[in-house]
């Protein structure tokens, strides 16, 4: 089923440590979430701006770059199941390469992915805010 999510705000869901193989505890993380899907929230992402309230979602996105930016970030590159492929981090003047099967690029502040426990192989959820589209997993 395909989802779509537009601009606006929503909530980045990352299962615990040990969700569901009974090995932890299972509670799941609530990161606040800036969802951008147009052309030009998608051009703009993170620039100018000093520092990131939680993460960014750019979709469609398979690379990025942080030319113009003034902060590192990490980037977590993301397939259409919402899977996570890689976690990057990204100084100021870079240019990243393209991911061939991320259809999606999270991006928040330089440390915040790692203190998440958010890392290669995770599957995270989207929850969009209210009359901001759809929600869950995949997109296609």
């Amino acid at each position: 089923m395909r989802r779509r999510w537009y601009d606006g705000q929503g909530t980045l869901v990352i299962p615990g440590v040990g969700a569901g193989t009974g090995t932890g505890t299972g509670a799941e993380l609530r990161i606040p979430l800036e969802i951008a899907t147009s052309y030009r929230a998608r051009t703009k992402g993170l620039l100018g701006r000093d520092t990131i309230e939680g993460a960014l979602l750019l979709s469609p996105a398979g690379s990025i770059h942080t030319i113009g930016m003034r902060i590192p970030i990490d980037v977590a590159y993301l397939d259409r199941h919402l899977k996570v492929l890689a976690v990057r981090t990204m100084h100021p003047g870079r240019l990243g390469l393209p991911r061939l099967r991320a259809r999606h690029v999270l991006e928040a502040g330089a440390g915040a992915m790692a203190g998440w426990g958010l890392s290669a192989g995770v599957v995270v959820r989207i929850v969009a805010a209210r009359g901001q589209g759809g929600s869950g997993g995949a997109d296609g």
